[in-house]
């Protein structure tokens, strides 16, 4: 597909993406957008001048509030039309704005000039744990080697509830969090701002269809109630988590704030790169079985930035690794009952792959500090200092189609 809008080759928004987000207009008002290229699409703007007319039953006093969740529980028929008039609209034999300079200019503005705001409203999180090889070497550091997996970890996907009231979109930045924290040789603990504080790499998925109390949702039909993913950094205080998870898990150590990007791309822009996933041994029971290719090729990144200084890319992995993939995560999730709201946020887990070069958290990527990595500056990172900024990016490229996320970054402030 071709726009007569320029587009990079390079660019996360291509012809084949249109993602969703909102945004902050110059007046203070909220509108829903669209990304081709450099520019933000006002969603609203486009609607008020009839260009989405041929959607039918469209709602478009959805597109001028302050989060997606109405425009989205009107469901992916109406979304995907409303996706597939913009490819429409912006192809390069399409006149409607091409050729209409005033609505151009309301309607298309550079992404550098405008605010970009959390796109949705976030009822319940949940954070899995679902990368075999991050979970491996977890467990080589804190358990014993020969036996790293939990007995219940090559059986379902382990998760838990988190804070939904403390994601952050990209851009905003992050207070160093304090808490209890003991050392091994203390005989008890003490109190202070987080020493040991990480990043996590992850992706979450948005639920678009929800479920009643009850209700189970099976591997078979799981991407109907999934509209779309963002860049996910689950921010972890590990001298905090070690006193405090045991026995409930984490708690304080990761619901000081967790970032997410601001653009939802669709499950439907990322089905060209459906993959295998692992092979899964022993066998599931069968609500965890499911047909077809359910992982993603979806390629990684991430950044540190030091404060005035040069940034170093500390990890390239890639969202096919996850041993547990989206579709299972979900039937898992509802098996027992549990219902889903539009909104709800399911996080992948810190995604690592094989090599170190791939490992999703400094945890892993410093092996617990013992080995350093070297910034540009000369200075060196076991874990996240205060001034550094972490930018996790991610794109899926074939075959001449690319589809990426934007940034996904936050910057840490010392502790309040």
């Amino acid at each position: 597909m071709h726009s007569w809008i320029d587009i990079s080759p390079t660019s996360d928004f291509s012809m084949y993406n249109f993602p969703f987000g909102v945004y902050k207009t110059a007046e203070g008002k909220y509108h829903a957008a669209s990304a081709i290229g450099e520019y933000v699409i006002d969603l609203h703007v486009l609607a008020e001048a009839k260009v989405f007319h041929g959607v039918l039953n469209l709602d478009k006093t959805t597109l001028a509030q302050s989060t997606l969740n109405s425009f989205i529980a009107q469901g992916k028929a109406i979304t995907n039309a409303v996706r597939t008039v913009l490819q429409d609209v912006f192809g390069a034999d399409n006149a409607t704005l091409r050729d209409n300079a005033e609505l151009r200019s309301k309607a298309l503005l550079k992404q550098g000039e405008v605010q970009m705001v959390l796109p949705i409203h976030i009822p319940n999180y949940t954070d899995f744990y679902s990368s075999r090889e991050h979970a491996t070497n977890v467990g080589i550091m804190f358990r014993d080697p020969a036996n790293a997996l939990l007995p219940n970890w090559l059986h379902l996907p382990v998760g838990y509830h988190g804070r939904a009231s403390s994601i952050v979109v990209s851009g905003t930045e992050i207070h160093r969090p304090k808490g209890q924290t003991k050392a091994d040789d203390a005989d008890k603990p003490s109190f202070g701002p987080c020493r040991l504080l990480d990043f996590e790499l992850e992706m979450a998925f948005v639920v678009g269809k929800e479920t009643k109390l009850g209700e189970s949702v099976s591997t078979a039909h799981a991407e109907e109630h999934i509209f779309g993913m963002m860049l996910f950094n689950d921010w972890s205080a590990r001298d905090i988590q070690k006193w405090e998870y045991v026995p409930l898990g984490p708690f304080l150590a990761k619901n000081f704030g967790s970032t997410v990007s601001p653009w939802i791309v669709t499950i439907e822009a990322l089905a060209p790169f459906k993959v295998d996933g692992p092979v899964q041994e022993p066998e599931v029971l069968p609500y965890l079985k499911y047909e077809g290719h359910k992982n993603y090729d979806i390629n990684l990144q991430v950044d540190i930035v030091p404060e005035n200084g040069q940034g170093k890319t500390v990890c390239q992995s890639n969202f096919k690794y996850m041993y547990w993939n989206m579709s299972q995560q979900l039937a898992h999730h509802t098996v027992n009952g549990c219902n889903i709201q539009v909104g709800d946020m399911y996080a992948s887990g810190t995604i690592s792959g094989p090599t170190p070069d791939s490992f999703g958290s400094m945890l892993e990527i410093s092996w617990q500090g013992k080995k350093p990595v070297a910034m540009p500056d000369g200075s060196e990172r076991r874990f996240i200092q205060d001034g550094d900024t972490v930018v996790i990016t991610g794109h899926a490229d074939k075959a001449g189609i690319r589809v990426g996320f934007g940034e996904c970054k936050g910057k840490i402030l010392p502790a309040i």
